[in-house]
């Protein structure tokens, strides 16, 4: 059939994970993770919760943590600050 196929690679399944890689050669055009983000961020932050229990602060997890800049980076934020200012510039006009 000639239908696009697509691999759903969630983790703790019964089928083994496939590499990207492989399930491309062996004809599929798309592979999705649901839930891996998801497992991933809530591990970390089970150990954070775990941490800041423990020591009271969350001091030693911050060279573990997303920067602000890289969040910033990652959004694209100033280029979405271009659009919104084209948009509405937040100002007000006093004289109304």
């Amino acid at each position: 059939m000639d239908v696009p196929l697509l691999a759903n690679m969630t983790e703790f399944g019964k089928s083994q994970l496939i590499p990207a890689q492989v399930l491309e050669k062996i004809g599929y055009n798309a592979v999705i993770y649901p839930v891996t983000t998801l497992r991933l961020a809530m591990g970390a932050v089970e150990k954070g919760l775990r941490v800041i229990h423990e020591e009271g602060t969350q001091e030693t997890l911050l060279d573990e943590m997303q920067t602000r800049s890289r969040l910033y980076e990652v959004l694209e934020y100033e280029r979405y600050n271009e659009f919104d200012s084209g948009i509405f510039n937040f100002t007000l006009d006093r004289r109304q």
